[in-house]
């Protein structure tokens, strides 16, 4: 991704790097489980004329995908 990730500004965001590679994998997976589920579910918000809903799953879909980049990072420890 072609951004600086705004999530590692944050404390916590920059305490997950320092996660060992395998915890951080495992976490991604999870992240990147929730981003596809989160989309489905803002899809069918959207069909279903609910523009609230689809907002807020659209928006935990792309937290998620950050959350899920920022562990895929490749960090020194």
């Amino acid at each position: 991704m072609g951004y600086i990730n705004p999530l590692l500004k944050l404390p916590a965001g920059q305490a997950l790097l320092e996660l060992p590679a395998e915890d951080r994998a495992r976490i991604e997976a999870v992240m990147r489980e929730l981003r596809a589920q989160a989309d489905a579910e803002a899809e069918n918000s959207w069909l279903r004329r609910k523009g609230p809903m689809a907002a807020y799953w659209r928006a935990v879909s792309t937290y998620a995908r950050h959350l899920a980049h920022a562990l895929s990072r490749n960090v020194q420890p």
